[in-house]
Order: structure tokens, then sequence, then C-alpha cells
């Protein structure tokens, strides 16, 4: 396997950073650099698969498309082959990221609430990348399936405590102000730590929705609790007892104000 050279001008980097240059982002100072980085190392396996190739086979010239860092957007050059058998493994053939170190700072931004406009301006401004609505769908469209499976996750069969509210908030819905109920359900187990047992949306608060939250609880495996901290609403106790039969002396107190 042949070791390509990377012609980094290490002094006009150092100069460039001198002269207030930045490292990532549009024309930064380390994109050239993981430019030949990344260009080297397929190059390397090219070399490896044209000289295991069973059948003859050459050179073919390049092909080259954009591709997204943290370090900034540059042109990569892969090389071509005469039968079309190469496969890049480093950067594949359909793959416009070097790593997925931008879908995570993608999904961090998303997880703290912030618009995909101000998502756009985020990633433009740190790393000269653009990205669109579409782009920022299909990398938040991956947690899904996660999300699913945590929604969905076998519970432990007792809880030595169990804190159960609504919260109220003000969101956007078809264009409309509108206020959801957020239930959310914190246990204390028999280990000693606390555990988010799940989050559950509706219009507004009442005791039918509370029947559906515990028939959750109870289908993905809780069969006990001990004391249950409420905020005294009307037709809690009887749900909770209902799906929660082993005991008939649970311990209904309102939560703190904190």
């Amino acid at each position: 396997m042949t070791q390509s050279k990377i012609p980094f001008d290490m002094d006009a980097a150092i100069q460039a950073l001198r002269d207030g240059k930045s490292l990532n982002g549009k024309d930064g100072v380390l994109t050239p650099l993981i430019k030949q980085i990344t260009e080297a190392a397929i190059q390397a396996e090219f070399e490896e698969h044209l000289t295991n190739e069973e059948k003859p086979n050459r050179k073919n010239g390049t092909s080259s498309k954009t591709v997204k860092s943290l370090s900034g957007s540059f042109e990569l050059d892969t090389p071509r082959d005469r039968t079309n058998t190469f496969e890049p493994q480093l950067v594949k053939k359909n793959q416009t990221q070097l790593t997925d170190e931008l879908d995570r700072k993608i999904l961090a931004l998303f997880a703290l609430g912030t618009s995909y406009q101000d998502i756009r301006h985020h990633i433009a401004e740190l790393y000269g990348v653009s990205v669109s609505n579409g782009t920022i769908n299909a990398v938040t469209d991956k947690l899904l399936p996660e999300l699913q499976a945590w929604r969905e996750r076998d519970l432990k069969p007792i809880y030595p405590i169990l804190w159960l509210d609504a919260i109220q908030y003000k969101i956007k819905e078809n264009g409309r102000d509108t206020s959801k109920a957020v239930y959310t359900i914190l246990g204390l187990n028999i280990e000693g730590k606390k555990e988010l047992l799940g989050l559950y949306v509706s219009d507004q608060e009442g005791a039918h929705h509370w029947l559906s939250v515990l028939t959750d609880l109870h289908n993905r495996g809780v069969k006990d609790i001990l004391i249950a901290c409420v905020d005294g609403l009307k037709g809690f106790p009887r749900s909770h007892r209902k799906h929660l039969p082993q005991r008939r002396d649970t311990a209904l107190c309102d939560p703190p104000n904190s």
C-alpha cells in the first residue's frame, strides 16, 4: 500500500492563525488539512482495491462531491476505476457528511428547543456549513425509533415512591397558540435512584387521562407502589387501585411546591 503525502503548509497555517483566521468554518485553517487527509486515506483504499482485484482494472479519473464536516465544507475528489467496483469505506458514495458529529450537534440544539432557523444560524456561524430544514428533519427523525423504544421499555415491578404531576405548556400547533398538559412520571426505585418512567401529552389534565397513564405503567410491568405523590386530583385513587391492585393501603400525598 502506497502512503500518500499530504502537502499541508504548516507555516502558512500558523500565519493564518496569527492573522485571526478561524480554525473551523468557511475558509478555516483546518479545512484543507481535513480534505487532504481524507483524500489520502481514500487513495490508499483505492490502491489496495486495485492490487487485490482478480480481473484487470485501472484508474479512471476522479469524481467530486461536497462533503460537510465540523471543520467546514470541502470538495472531496474520489478516485474511480474502469470496472466501477471500487466502494470507498471512509466516505461512502452517497455520504455527504464526514462523520456523525454534525448530526450530534444538530440533535443537541434540537433537544434544547432551538428553532430550525436558529439551528441553521448556529451551524453556519460555527462551522460555515449550510443545512436546510429537510436536512434537520432527516437528522431529528433518527430519534423517533429510539424515543419509541424508550416509551415502551419494561419497568421494574415495584417503586417505593412515585411522583405524578402534569405541567401545562403553551405551544404552537398548526399555526395557533394552544395549551398541552405534559404528564410527568418520576419514580424512586428499590436501589434508591430516581428514574423518569414516562412523559405523556394530553390536551388537558383530567382523571380520564391519568387512567390511561396508569394503564400504560401497569402494562409495562409496574405492579406495586408504596407512596404516590399527586396533586389531589379527583378520581386518581380509584384509577390507582384499578391498575395497581396488590396494595390497598398505598399512601397518597401532595407533592412539595418546590
